[in-house]
């Protein structure tokens, strides 16, 4: 028998304690939650941003995120590919019969990241194409506009109809979208509406710096402190020419005001022994700007090259030492943006092994510092989001400092500001899985990144 025991005065309160504070817990973190309404600029990056990465045009599986990955500088590489599962879209030529033929070279793409692209239409599919990289989609607003129109592409040319960006995601999703090479609209896919493309235009600007940087910095680090001086030296490296405050726009004290960005032909077609080339598959020369082409290609930003490569439309250069090598070699020199350059300077560039390293490590130090503007950026965006937005933004945060670190290790560069990087690596980590501490871990995440500029630069 149970004994009739007495209840104690405030003992119903006491019971009730827990459902009371999950309600003021639930309460706190509603209020936590509310964010006042996205103003029509950020509302329309935000749509961008989904469909970019989740719209797929009624095709064949892919997105634009399928090529231009968030976590690979909206790039990619073989070693990102390498992590990808056998079912993911970028592989819908090897699973779709449609496919099969003449859409992709799954060796090529596997190996060296290349697309196939029917640059100058799709008449003749299994012998008119290029097999090129992807760009990153970084910096647009600092490297699309030029004085004879927009430059997309790695050609300039990589838009149907006006050039332009907008134009650009429309020949996208006609090129690598479709269910089929009939590639009917309609039927095989279909168009961006007017409001899609303004969308995916708005997200894509946003992406990355919105300006140029004004050299020179102020670099801790000799070797890149030379690297700059070779670099902004129109007698000895002559890259500034070209590449103005290491952008993707040539100087305009040479070409002039408002020239913007400017295609050459500077022989990358004309280097032997192009990894691609090795394999025996078919890959035609790729003819550049036009239809047919005149040879050139656009002048792609330098500020997020060091880990952006494989280098030049063709992925034919892996390092970024590499790719400031071949400005010595016989192709450059010989071909008509070399000669050009003799011209106008009296020689061609000489860069001796050191200064070589020397310019690689300059662009190595700018990479860094642009990964750590970024990550800041995010780390303090997260602070402001929503749980899962948050979470979002300090997993991209992560990769931007893992790339910097990456970048430096790549050159022996600053093993101090590493140590930095390491740890703000592992506070945003740490910030991502927590809740009533994301506050603080995430300060003390930019904190750190801000240690680590400090050793790169004044």
């Amino acid at each position: 028998m149970v004994p009739n025991v007495r209840q104690r005065p405030g003992s119903r309160l006491l019971a009730a304690a827990p459902l009371l504070v999950l309600a003021l817990l639930l309460l706190a973190l509603a209020a936590c939650e509310s964010r006042p309404p996205l103003d029509p600029a950020a509302a329309q990056i935000a749509e961008g941003r989904e469909i970019f990465f989740n719209e797929t045009f009624a095709g064949n599986g892919r997105t634009c995120g399928t090529c231009h990955r968030a976590e690979d500088n909206f790039g990619l590489t073989p070693a990102f590919i390498a992590t990808l599962p056998p079912d993911d879209p970028l592989f819908v030529a090897e699973s779709n019969p449609n496919l099969a033929q003449n859409f992709e070279n799954p060796r090529l793409m596997r190996a060296f990241a290349l697309i196939l692209e029917n640059q100058d239409g799709f008449d003749d599919l299994a012998n008119n194409f290029n097999m090129r990289g992807v760009p990153h989609t970084l910096a647009l607003p600092t490297s699309v506009a030029s004085a004879a129109g927009p430059r997309t592409g790695w050609s300039g040319d990589g838009a149907p109809g006006d050039g332009s960006l907008r134009a650009f995601a429309t020949g996208a999703v006609i090129q690598h979208f479709p269910l089929t090479t009939n590639r009917i609209p309609g039927v095989d896919f279909r168009l961006p509406s007017d409001e899609e493309l303004d969308a995916l235009e708005a997200f894509q600007l946003s992406l990355g710096r919105q300006e140029e940087l004004a050299l020179p910095l102020a670099l801790e680090g000799v070797v890149a402190a030379r690297g700059q001086e070779i670099f902004l030296d129109n007698t000895l490296g002559k890259c500034n020419a070209c590449h103005f405050n290491a952008g993707a726009n040539g100087d305009p004290n040479i070409f002039g005001p408002g020239a913007g960005n400017l295609n050459f032909d500077t022989g990358v077609e004309a280097l032997p022994d192009q990894p691609a080339d090795l394999t025996g598959e078919p890959v035609p020369p790729d003819d550049g700007f036009g239809t047919p082409g005149d040879g050139t290609f656009n002048t792609p930003t330098l500020v997020e090259a060091a880990d952006t490569g494989p280098f030049f439309h063709n992925n034919s250069v892996e390092t970024i030492e590499g790719a400031v090598a071949f400005y010595n070699g016989d192709a450059f020199n010989s071909s008509p943006a070399g000669q050009l350059l003799v011209g106008a300077t009296g020689s061609g560039i000489n860069l001796d092994g050191t200064q070589v390293v020397a310019v690689a490590a300059f662009l190595r130090v700018i990479n860094a510092l642009e990964n750590i503007r970024a990550a800041i950026a995010l780390l303090e965006q997260s602070r402001d989001e929503k749980r899962g937005a948050a979470r979002e933004s300090l997993r991209l945060a992560v990769f931007e400092t893992e790339d910097a670190i990456q970048v430096l290790a790549g050159g022996g560069l600053h093993p101090a500001a590493a140590i930095h990087l390491e740890e703000a690596r592992r506070l945003a980590r740490k910030a991502a899985r927590s809740f009533f501490q994301r506050g603080r871990l995430t300060r003390q995440a930019i904190e750190e990144q801000e240690k680590a500029r400090d050793e790169l630069v004044e």
